[in-house]
């Protein structure tokens, strides 16, 4: 019995102290493992430096295999040493493996690289990851630059129609952002700023819309309904499909673009680029369809000055060649093309777009709301004016009391002589006042009190008592034609269809 209460003891011990003995062995052997891993790369590394280049392969590749040795370390020295021994094909694939593990291009500016760095695939290596620029890059920056600049000029010109500017700057907006996200990618700078993936892919279905309606208004002064929103649902439901990727953090981004260039693609396109190249061109095709329509219709208004009829057409001319050089675009990615000057050609068409559009804005600012005559150059007319703010004030007062109260319109023979004679001012001075307050020209103010005069005098007869020529003779025009002309440009109808809709109304 006494034998054996001392071997239970001695068991109890053995149980007790096994825990502790274990963790022991196992740190030694854990600090002995991580001492071998760090020997390996150091003897790797005096290999390296004794130019023993084999032996030295070898023993990096054993450490490649070692967990407990950083990987991106590793593989930058075996690129380094497949350099010495002049593998280019070996040191270009190890270095590639590197930057998709530790993306710092700053490897590439490694003297170790020096040996190859004339080398081909060295040069594609560095024109793949390194960020430069070339004229191209600097020219699609400096057009992106100025399109913001003009859509923010645009947008807040009060000379110009409030719908129309909304639509013509965001229209040059959405160009400069993909010009912009052009110039990243061309420049490898999107994998710096990894955030910028697909930065203009959700406004693809835009482009089509905003022109098609800015030439709706500025062609018709058409007035926006509630259903012309439904226009807007393919941008909405492919921003929404993005929405997922737009919200992944930077360097998940930029494992993606990564993992494109692996497997031969851009690294800025989307997975589903086919398809969204396809849908974005039956867009442009069905809107410039349409654009056709409004630009026809358009140049066949005798009304429309000549400035407003070329500013039309030479929109209409450039975006046509986009949807055309848009289409080239597509079959070129088809093909897995995406360089040459036939594959940028949609860039060029773009940027044209965006410069055509700052140069009118300096140049013809009033063809942007369709309306004022290529004359009235409203960033420039009356800079040398020597009109106060106060006369200007003044003279728009008493030129609302001649209109308002003394109803001049109603004189046949009125013009802006005789305005001028009444203000007791220039006719320099009175075109200004016209322009700067009413935001019209003299022709365009007097024809809107007399059209709202007319619209008021059927509006009372009921019984449909007048004659179109007389309530045409009681407005100030001198003939039917004139009259029918400018009620129907002011309201849709003619004044017989405007007096049936006033007697069914009353009725």
């Amino acid at each position: 019995m006494r034998h054996l209460g001392i071997l239970i003891t001695f068991l109890l011990v053995c149980v007790k102290a096994y825990p502790i003995l274990n963790a022991e062995i196992g740190e030694v052997y854990q600090n002995s493992h991580y001492e071998s891993s760090s020997d390996l790369l150091a003897e790797a590394d005096q290999l390296f430096s004794e130019h023993k280049l084999k032996e030295a392969i070898i023993t990096y590749h054993k450490a490649e295999s070692d967990p407990t040795v950083p990987k991106d370390v590793v593989l930058k020295k075996i690129a380094l040493v497949y350099a010495a021994s002049e593998d280019i094909a070996r040191a270009t694939d190890y270095i590639e493996k590197y930057l998709f593990l530790n993306f710092n291009t700053s490897i590439l500016t490694e003297s170790g690289f020096d040996s190859i760095r004339e080398e081909p695939d060295f040069k594609a290596l560095v024109d793949k990851y390194s960020a430069s620029f070339n004229i191209w890059s600097f020219l699609y920056l400096y057009v992106a630059l100025i399109g913001f600049y003009i859509a923010a000029i645009l947008h807040f010109n009060k000379k110009i129609d409030q719908a129309a500017k909304v639509l013509i700057s965001c229209f040059v907006l959405i160009h400069s952002l993909f010009i912009l996200h052009i110039c990243l990618n061309i420049t490898n700078y999107h994998f710096r700023f990894p955030h910028s993936y697909l930065m203009s892919t959700s406004f693809s279905f835009l482009y089509g819309p905003l022109l098609y309606f800015y030439f709706k208004r500025i062609t018709q002064q058409y007035v926006f309904k509630k259903t012309d929103v439904l226009h807007l649902i393919p941008t909405i439901v492919l921003f929404l499909y993005l929405l997922p990727t737009y919200l992944l953090s930077g360097s998940d981004k930029l494992s993606i673009m990564l993992e494109r260039i692996s497997m031969g693609n851009n690294a800025q396109d989307s997975a589903d680029m086919i398809l969204l190249v396809t849908l974005k061109l039956t867009s442009l095709i069905i809107y410039g369809y349409f654009v056709r329509k409004l630009y026809i219709t358009s140049k066949k208004n005798k009304s429309v000055n000549k400035a407003n009829k070329l500013w039309q057409r030479n929109i209409y001319v450039i975006h046509i060649s986009y949807i055309i050089c848009y289409s080239i675009y597509g079959i070129l990615i088809s093909y897995n093309i995406t360089s040459g000057v036939i594959y940028h050609s949609q860039v060029v068409c773009m940027a044209l777009m965006v410069m055509y559009i700052g140069y009118s804005a300096n140049v013809q600012p009033s063809v942007f709301s369709g309306v004022l005559t290529f004359g009235d150059k409203l960033f420039f007319k009356y800079e040398k004016s020597g009109l106060t703010s106060s006369l200007s004030i003044e003279l728009r007062n008493n030129l609302i009391a001649l209109l308002e109260n003394e109803k001049i319109y109603k004189e046949n023979d009125i013009n802006l002589e005789v305005l001028a004679d009444r203000l007791n001012t220039t006719r320099h001075n009175a075109s200004q006042v016209i322009n700067e307050h009413f935001d019209l020209n003299f022709h365009e103010l007097i024809n809107k009190y007399r059209i709202n005069e007319a619209k008021n005098i059927f509006d009372l007869d009921y019984q449909k008592n007048l004659n179109i020529i007389d309530v045409a003779y009681e407005v100030g025009y001198n003939n039917k034609v004139t009259f029918n002309k400018a009620f129907k440009k002011d309201t849709k109808l003619t004044p017989s269809e405007y007096q049936r809709l006033v007697i069914q109304a009353s009725s």
